[in-house]
C-alpha cells in the first residue's frame, strides 16, 4: 500500500493558523494531515503458450498448426507421436496419418484474445492485451477476492471451461508479470524486491533475439548480470529500447500500457475450424461466448434478460433467442439454458460459425438484504426453474396471465410473456375464484336447484353480467364467438364436499346452470 498525503486545512483556516502564535490545540487539529492508503499495483499475467492451436475452437485430435510450410505447434496427442515444432508437413503426416493441419490464422488469434478480455471483465475493469498474454491489473481487487492465492484459484476455476493453456504469474510491474509466466514459472509476487530477485535469473531471451544474442556473447545469461553492467556502454551495445525494456520491468522506469476498452454493444463472433452437422456439438464452442458475456456485463455492471445466439449456415443463419426471468450476469445460467435449447434444436444446415448478441442489456440495481436469504434463494431458483421449463417446453407454453379492463370472465385474463411489465392489477369489488374453467361444465338442475354431486346451496348471488354487443358484426348472430355477447346471474355456490363454486344460470334460450370456477 503506497501512502499519500493531503493538507486538509483550507486557506482561511492556514492565515488563521499564522496570526495566532501559540499552539493551541484547536490550531493543531485544523492543520492536521491525513493519509489515505492507496493499493499497490499488482499484475496479474495470464500466457497462453498454445493460442494459435487453442484459439481454433474444438479440434480434433491430434492436430497441429502449419505456418511457412512447418509445424509451428501441435496438440498433446500430436506431441506423443513425436511431433515437433520445425518439422515439415510431411514428416508429421508419416508420424500421424490422422493428423489434422490448420493453418495459422493471426485474426482468429485476436479474436480469441478479445473474447478472453471479455471474460477477464469479472475479476478487473483494467486489462491489457500483448500477442499472446493478457495482463489483469488486480492490485485493488485482491481484497474482493480474499487475496492473491483465492484469485488465482478463481481465475483458474474460471477458465477451465474454456478449454484454453494458461501459464500464470503475478509481479509489480506487467513486463515482470509477462516474462514469468512467459517462463512457465508459477511465481506470484506483491513485493516488489523479491520480485526483483527472482527477476534476475530469467535468462537473457526475455529480452528481444537481437540483444539476447549480443549479451550472450558478452558472458551474461542472467538478467542479474546484465545489471552489473554499465548501463552507458550498454545502451550503445543492445540499444536503448532494450535498456528501457529492463528498467520497466525491473520497476525503475514507468510502463504505460493501453487498457483493453470493452464494447459498448456486445456481439461476438466465433469461427468454428470445420462445419458441425450436430446441436449438441455446439455447447462446447458456444460456451466461450457465454463466458465471455458474464466477464462483460460484470465490468458494465448491468445484466441482460434476452440473448440471440446466431447459428451461421453457409448461405442463411438460425437466430436461437435464450431469454431469463429476470435481469442476470451469471455465465453458469447462460450456459445451462443454452444447453437445453441446443439438445432440442434440429440444424437445417451445418454450421460454419456462431455469433452472440446481447439484445436486451440493463444496468443492474442493488437488492435490499434479508435477515435470512430464504427469499433470496427462493426468487432466484424459481427464475431458474422458469428459464429451464421454456427452454425445454418452448416459450409458448411458459406464460402468466395479466388483467385485461373487461367485465366478462372469459375476457378478464389474457397471456402475457415472462419479460413483460404489468402494471398493478386493480382488486375486484366482489369475489373472483382463482381457477377459471376453460369451458364452463352444463349443471344438472334437480327440483329447482343446481345438482353437481348432490343439492348445490347458493351462499350468494346473483350477479348479473352482461353485454358485449360492440364486439358482434352487423348481420352476424355471434360471429363464431359464443363469449361476445353474455346474460348470465353469476352465484357463490357451496358443494356437498364443503368447496365452494362458481356457478352461472344461462339467461338466454335454453337456460340451465354452468360451473365455471372453483374457490380456493
Amino acid at each position: 500500500m503506497a501512502g499519500l498525503a493531503f493538507n486538509c486545512s483550507s486557506g482561511a483556516v492556514r492565515r488563521a493558523a499564522a496570526r495566532c502564535n501559540s499552539k493551541c490545540r484547536a490550531c493543531r487539529r485544523s492543520t492536521q494531515v491525513v493519509k489515505i492508503m492507496v493499493p499497490s499495483p499488482v499484475w496479474l499475467a495470464l500466457h497462453l503458450p498454445y493460442l494459435p492451436l487453442e484459439a481454433n475452437a474444438s479440434c480434433p485430435s491430434p492436430s497441429a498448426v502449419v505456418e511457412r510450410g512447418r509445424i509451428l505447434l501441435g496438440d498433446e496427442a500430436a506431441r506423443q507421436a513425436g511431433i515437433e515444432s520445425g518439422i515439415g508437413v510431411a514428416a508429421a503426416r508419416a508420424l500421424a496419418p490422422g493428423l489434422t493441419l490448420l493453418a495459422r490464422d493471426p485474426s482468429r488469434e485476436s479474436a480469441a484474445l478479445q473474447t478472453l478480455a471479455c471474460w477477464a471483465g469479472r475479476f478487473t475493469p483494467r486489462v491489457s492485451l500483448t500477442p499472446d498474454t493478457l495482463l489483469l491489473e488486480v492490485g485493488s481487487c485482491l481484497r474482493l477476492f480474499g487475496g492473491l492465492k483465492s484469485l488465482v484459484d478463481t481465475l483458474r476455476e474460471s477458465a477451465e471451461p474454456l478449454s484454453f493453456t494458461l501459464a500464470l504469474a503475478a509481479a509489480p510491474t506487467p513486463l515482470a508479470a509477462q516474462w514469468l509466466a512467459q517462463q512457465g514459472e508459477p511465481a506470484f509476487y506483491i513485493d516488489l524486491e523479491r520480485m526483483r530477485q527472482h527477476l534476475g535469473r530469467l535468462p537473457v531471451e526475455v529480452l528481444p533475439a537481437k540483444a539476447a544474442v549480443a549479451l550472450r556473447r558478452f558472458g551474461a545469461s542472467t538478467l542479474a548480470e546484465v545489471r552489473c553492467l554499465p548501463s552507458a556502454q550498454l545502451a550503445r551495445r543492445i540499444g536503448a529500447e532494450s535498456l528501457q525494456r529492463l528498467a520497466q520491468a525491473f520497476g525503475e522506469a514507468a510502463d504505460l500500457r493501453p487498457d483493453f476498452v470493452f464494447p459498448e454493444r456486445f456481439s461476438l463472433p466465433l469461427q468454428l475450424p470445420s462445419t458441425v452437422d450436430s446441436a449438441t456439438a455446439l455447447v462446447f464452442a458456444a460456451r466461450r461466448l457465454t463466458s465471455a458475456l458474464a466477464g462483460w456485463l460484470a465490468a458494465r455492471q448491468s445484466g441482460v434478460r434476452e440473448v440471440i445466439l446466431r447459428l451461421r449456415h453457409e448461405r442463411d443463419e438460425t437466430p436461437l433467442p435464450l431469454n431469463f426471468s429476470d435481469l442476470t450476469a451469471d455465465g453458469e445460467r447462460f450456459e445451462r439454458v443454452l444447453r437445453e435449447r441446443l439438445e432440442r434444436l434440429e440444424l437445417m444446415a451445418p454450421v460454419d460459425s456462431l455469433c452472440l448478441e446481447a439484445t436486451d442489456v440493463a444496468p443492474l440495481t442493488a437488492q435490499d438484504g434479508t435477515l435470512f436469504n430464504d427469499v433470496c434463494a427462493e426468487q432466484g431458483s424459481m427464475g431458474v426453474l422458469l428459464e429451464r421449463l421454456r427452454a425445454r417446453l418452448g416459450d409458448a407454453q411458459v406464460y402468466r396471465l395479466a388483467v385485461c379492463a373487461d367485465h366478462r370472465p372469459e375476457r378478464a385474463t389474457r397471456r402475457s410473456t415472462l419479460q413483460e411489465k404489468l402494471p398493478a392489477p386493480e382488486i375486484p369489488e366482489l369475489p373472483r375464484p382463482l381457477w377459471l374453467l376453460a369451458a364452463p361444465e352444463a349443471l344438472r338442475e334437480v327440483d329447482g336447484r343446481p345438482y353437481r354431486q348432490g343439492p348445490l346451496e347458493l351462499l350468494a348471488g346473483p350477479e348479473r353480467i352482461e353485454s358485449g354487443w360492440w364486439e358482434i358484426g352487423e348481420g352476424e348472430e355471434r360471429n363464431g364467438d359464443d363469449n361476445a355477447d353474455i346474460r348470465r346471474d353469476y352465484f357463490i355456490a357451496q358443494a356437498p364436499d364443503e368447496r365452494w363454486l362458481w356457478i352461472y344460470r344461462e339467461c338466454r334460450t335454453p337456460g340451465g346452470w354452468f360451473l365455471h370456477g372453483y374457490f380456493s
